[in-house]
């Protein structure tokens, strides 16, 4: 994408409209570093608007009032049509973040709609009321639509994560309030037009562009019954906290330090080539990356050549490049936090297997190599901080007790895999890790099925009836004693 792309609009409650403030937010390219993009930058005022639209949309619109069948049409369209331009999607999307074209078309744009797919099949077979025997009586439970959603996204993964709140918000027929990263912004409009165009009832549908600082504002806002949020541990306590002051409902999904264990047992080249593409996923910036490779000490060497062999062949440059397997990081400082860490493994003792700096012949653009860590205790500040770049700790392990031992002791407990010859043998490794996503001989998330963390990685889930269920409150309903309809 060379020209440059502007809106002066704001998406609100399904309609373009002039913003109320005077700033601009410019999305410049993290290969180029050049601006590719403008859009306003919302304010308060803003918020409020899109909020008293969502809520007249929820309290007298017809949205939480139509039939599921009704609902379903409409998010089904939606998700036509991002179909039919997933491509645009993820080009748009490589432009703004970095992440490699091919990759992107599989991670920002088919595995969104994925999700889409997902939240329809979800909640068509989802119970929404139920009889049960009380105690007392006969009891009627009822899942009824939580209220205003306030859904706020990354940029690493916009259209994943958007989809991952709006599917299920919509089609338990909650209004939502989208607010997109300052890094990302283009793809949230291209969406708004999307989801305008299979035609939303007004209000039910607001973009919000903005900082930190509005997006505060909107999660404190007291019209919103519940915030989804997806981003860093820091900013999903601040998010908490602010949330608590109106007991608002919360979802959260933070980061992750996350563990590939390789047993003795484990094919080398299966291990590798599995694990590789999800170690420096996004360039390294996703949360369920598997950043920290365990590995037996009995194997190490081998290992540490082989891990170290497929980072130093993994081919860096213009995300835009179908032939580019590790692009630019989003932003400046997220080149100069990587090249941090980098500094201070090597000040803890790690050694650098391959990588350790800038790409050469890439003196323009936020790049940075694909970085891997050798002889990485797991007290290292590398090991237990999330550096959200391509950075990628190996560890070396005794026993699988050991293994296991080492995976737990992080705050974070987000994804993680097992590499092994004997399934049965993985799968007992499995239920040991404290993570809420986990994997055998391979890397999956499954959109049938709960996403989220446990400790610092979260709290709730995304994804699955587990996830559905988390835009609804419960209701119990007392029946009279003989009444059998």
């Amino acid at each position: 994408m060379t020209e440059l792309v502007e809106h002066q609009k704001l998406f609100i409650g399904g309609e373009l409209v002039d913003p109320l403030g005077k700033d601009v937010i410019e999305v410049v390219s993290p290969h180029t570093e050049e601006v590719v993009g403008r859009v306003p930058h919302a304010v308060p005022a803003d918020v409020d608007r899109a909020v008293a639209a969502a809520r007249r949309a929820f309290d007298d619109g017809p949205w939480p009032r139509m039939t599921l069948d009704e609902r379903i049409e409409v998010v089904t369209r939606i998700k036509d049509a991002f179909t039919a331009r997933h491509e645009e999607f993820a080009r748009l999307i490589s432009a703004q973040n970095g992440t490699p074209y091919t990759s992107s078309i599989m991670v920002q744009s088919l595995a969104a709609m994925m999700v889409w797919d997902s939240a329809l099949t979800t909640a068509r077979n989802f119970t929404y009321e139920e009889r049960r025997d009380g105690v007392l009586g006969k009891l009627l439970v009822r899942r009824e639509p939580v209220g205003v959603v306030a859904a706020v996204v990354p940029w690493n993964v916009p259209q994943f994560t958007a989809a991952a709140k709006l599917a299920p918000a919509l089609l338990a027929g909650c209004p939502v309030i989208l607010k997109v990263s300052p890094e990302t912004p283009l793809d949230g409009y291209l969406l708004a037009e999307v989801a305008a165009e299979a035609g939303l009832p007004e209000g039910v549908l607001s973009v919000i562009p903005a900082d930190r600082e509005v997006s505060e504002y909107l999660v404190g806002h007291p019209g919103v019954d519940k915030v989804s949020f997806t981003g860093s541990v820091a900013a999903g306590k601040r998010v908490m906290e602010v949330c608590s002051r109106n007991l608002t409902r919360v979802t959260l999904e933070l980061g992750g330090k996350s563990a590939a264990i390789v047993l003795p047992d484990a094919d080398a080249g299966t291990a590798v080539q599995g694990i590789v593409p999800f170690a420096w996923m996004i360039n390294g910036q996703a949360c369920v990356a598997q950043t920290r490779i365990l590995v037996p000490r009995s194997r190490y060497d081998e290992f540490a050549e082989a891990f170290a062999a497929a980072a130093s062949g993994l081919k860096v440059g213009d995300p835009l490049d179908p032939t580019t397997e590790l692009g630019p990081l989003v932003a400046k400082r997220q080149q100069q936090r990587s090249l941090d860490y980098i500094r201070i493994g090597q000040e803890e003792g790690a050694k650098v297997l391959a990588g350790g700096g800038r790409p050469a012949g890439l003196d323009k653009g936020w790049y940075v190599e694909p970085t891997l860590f050798g002889d990485v205790d797991n007290s290292m500040r590398i090991a237990r901080e999330e550096i959200f770049g391509p950075v990628i700790c190996l560890l070396p392990y005794g026993d699988e007790a050991e293994a296991v031992k080492i995976a737990n002791d992080s705050e974070y407990g987000l994804s993680g895999s097992v590499w092994t010859a004997d399934v049965e043998r993985g799968i007992d490794v499995a239920r040991q890790v404290r993570t809420g996503t986990y994997s055998v001989n391979t890397f999956s998330l499954d959109m049938l099925g709960p996403f989220g963390g446990y400790k610092n990685s979260g709290l709730g889930r995304e994804f699955g009836p587990e996830g559905y269920g988390e835009y609804f409150e419960h209701k119990m309903i007392h029946l009279p004693s003989g009444y059998e309809g």
